[in-house]
């Protein structure tokens, strides 16, 4: 079993496979029973091929890795290829690399190189542009914004830093077809990735000054100069067959099968049959390279498409389903997950995941970005531009409250923008509590007053900053129909108004909530609150979901994380030093605390739970991880039953 793999739970085994016996009658009674010491070999049950099925709760909508796969896929996927990497207990695990490259393992390090004038190096914010006069770099050995120089020309080279990283793929790794894999496979992906038909991240791909193979086993990653990352010891890209796909031009596989509905991978199973609407079928890879260890334990995996979790509870219960995965939407179901668990009738999981749900506060609406002086008079009042608003609203949201009785308890209200169990989590930042005289008093000083006396009616605005005396605090707050976002705004408002703060509350689908800015009610920044989810795949904390850069307006296509608009010139240059920084330096660890000291004071948008990550599995079925930062199917080889629970 590969290191990558050990780290497993058993959840109550129990035995659910029995072998029967075949019992063979004579066809008369007088018939004579074969002789001990006969050549005749006695007939022998032969068992049925195991069987493990996972119900998802979508179809997949492809396999191609390059072509944007939806969660339901991500989970078939970690079947057909294991790793390249695993993210695993906020940690990085090799799992076809023979370790992860370091600066300590010298398969990383930082070298100086010259950079010469119209060439494409990282500025000091972050972007790639050409060397060219008047535009600010970090020179070599600079990573600060302290040090940062403007070019000045005159044909000369620059001198800046550049990271160089090498990749070693573990020896005997194969295609399910038996086709050694190499290190042109993994470059080959790259070149997949870069092509205009593929749905990925630009971000890497426009920050790598070269990624090539140097031996049939290894492959080395070249910075862009002047770009320092991190999570440079990621940036391994996951290989294509390149034996397979290689003979169809690049924008034709996204439409063939052999990319799309039937990919062969490196992992523990292959596809064998897609019957579109209903079910994936897949048996074991004979060339696995955990293969001679017993892995996988089940010879052949379904996965069916159950959409509705009342029938997949269902299903389950008639033995018709191993695993629920976290793509249906268990979260409603916790109370009866939880005794179905009682009686025995299921194994649940709960995780908080890496999804938040946000309160988001419209700080800078986008009618803001023409110029302060037109809003005033003409749009809506500057409400949040005071903290002391901000936080006065967040000591009124009784989100413990939403915490035990929505989600029963089984997450946590979040003090900041890094889950708890993250290493770099700041534990001398606490959430702030519901508190209705705190709250007050914060909202007071604003300068937001109960005018008639009467707590029932909405504060007036009477010294409140940019705010016309008079204006009472009636905020429409928007969100999906979704029936938990309901029961959170249930509590919410019954909250808030305790604080004297009302409420206009309005419904939007999912997809009209979430449309494209400038009309989109979320990326368009047209709200006073939004309740919206946001949430990651990487556990590189998310620091820039709320930079300036990340607004979202006319100029990046209303394409951005930042969506309360707003703006801190302290809070960007801590997230940039942090981001500019390696793991084991001092400044990556202090730059991340101070972002979340400046996050948990100035509040841009306040974090009201983490969302719960909810699967099952039935009785006996063991090894499942339901881990907060893997693939739910991470270490789908290592799951059993029955007797292979015990080895």
């Amino acid at each position: 079993m590969p290191s990558s793999k050990l780290k497993i739970k058993l959840f109550f085994p129990f035995l659910l496979l029995f072998i029967m016996a075949c019992g063979f009658s004579s066809a008369t009674p007088e018939a004579t029973a074969i002789p001990a010491d006969t050549s005749v070999p006695l007939p022998t049950a032969t068992p049925a091929p195991s069987s493990l099925t996972v119900c998802l709760g979508q179809e997949p909508n492809t396999l191609y890795p390059f072509g944007g796969p939806n969660t339901a896929a991500r989970s078939v996927l970690a079947a057909i290829n294991d790793g390249p990497i695993d993210m695993v207990g906020y940690e990085y695990q090799p799992v076809i690399l023979s370790q992860l490259p370091s600066i300590e393992n010298g398969d990383a390090e930082i070298v100086t190189t010259s950079v010469q004038p119209g060439s494409p190096a990282m500025d000091a914010d972050g972007n790639i542009v050409l060397l060219e006069v008047g535009k600010k770099f970090r020179p070599a050995g600079c990573r600060s914004d302290d040090c940062v120089v403007t070019y000045e020309g005159k044909g000369d080279a620059f001198a800046m830093d550049q990271m160089i990283v090498t990749f070693r793929l573990r020896e005997g790794v194969t295609w399910a077809d038996g086709t050694p894999m190499t290190s042109d496979d993994s470059v080959y992906a790259f070149d997949l990735s870069r092509d205009a038909r593929s749905i990925s991240n630009t971000y890497l791909i426009d920050r790598t000054y070269t990624y090539e193979a140097t031996d049939p086993l290894t492959v080395q990653w070249w910075s862009m100069p002047g770009f320092i990352d991190p999570t440079y010891f990621t940036n391994f890209w996951t290989p294509a067959p390149k034996h397979l796909w290689g003979e169809f031009l690049a924008n034709q596989l996204p439409e063939i099968d052999i990319a799309s509905r039937t990919p062969i991978g490196w992992g523990p199973y292959m596809v064998q049959e897609w019957i579109a609407g209903d079910h994936i079928t897949m048996t074991k890879n004979p060339y696995y390279f955990a293969a001679a260890e017993g892995y996988p334990k089940f010879d052949t995996l379904s996965f069916r498409f159950i959409s509705d979790p009342d029938a997949a509870l269902s299903e389950m219960v008639a033995g018709r389903c191993d695993i629920l995965d976290p793509s249906i939407r268990l979260d409603n179901h916790a109370s009866l997950l939880m005794e179905m668990q009682k009686g025995e009738q299921a194994q649940v999981f709960f995780t908080p995941g890496m999804t938040i749900e946000w309160l988001g506060l419209g700080t800078t609406p986008s009618t803001y970005d023409d110029g302060y002086d037109t809003i005033y008079q003409k749009d809506r009042p500057d409400i949040f531009s005071d903290p002391h608003t901000r936080q006065g609203i967040a000591y009124c949201l009784d989100r413990q409250s939403v915490v035990n009785n929505v989600l029963f308890g089984l997450t946590t209200v979040p003090s900041t923008y890094i889950p708890v169990e993250h290493p770099l989590y700041d534990s001398n930042i606490e959430a702030l509590p519901f508190d209705i005289s705190t709250g007050i008093s914060l909202l007071e000083q604003a300068g937001w007053k109960d005018t008639d006396g009467n707590p029932a009616t909405p504060r007036q605005a009477v010294t409140v900053k940019n705010v016309v005396a008079g204006t009472p605090l009636q905020l429409n707050y928007y969100t999906t129909t979704a029936t938990q976002r309901r029961q959170v705004v249930e509590i919410l408002q019954k909250s808030l108004a305790e604080c004297g703060i009302g409420l206009n509350v309005q419904y939007f689908s999912q997809n009209d909530l979430y449309a494209p800015g400038p009309d989109g009610a979320l990326f368009g920044r047209r709200f006073d609150l939004i309740e919206y989810a946001m949430g990651v795949n990487s556990i590189e904390p998310p620091c820039d979901w709320f930079t300036s850069s990340e607004i979202p307006t006319t100029d990046n296509s209303w394409i951005g994380t930042n969506v309360t608009g707003y703006r801190n010139d302290e809070y960007d240059t801590a997230c940039r030093a942090a981001q500019d920084s390696l793991p084991d330096e001092q400044t990556y660890i202090d730059s991340y605390r101070q972002t979340q000291v400046l996050f948990s004071a100035e509040l841009p948008a306040i974090p009201l739970y983490y969302r719960l990550r909810v699967a099952a599995t039935r009785p006996g079925i063991c090894h499942f991880d339901l881990d907060p930062t893997a693939n739910p199917l991470w270490n789908i080889e290592a799951i059993a039953s029955g007797e292979a629970c015990q080895n």
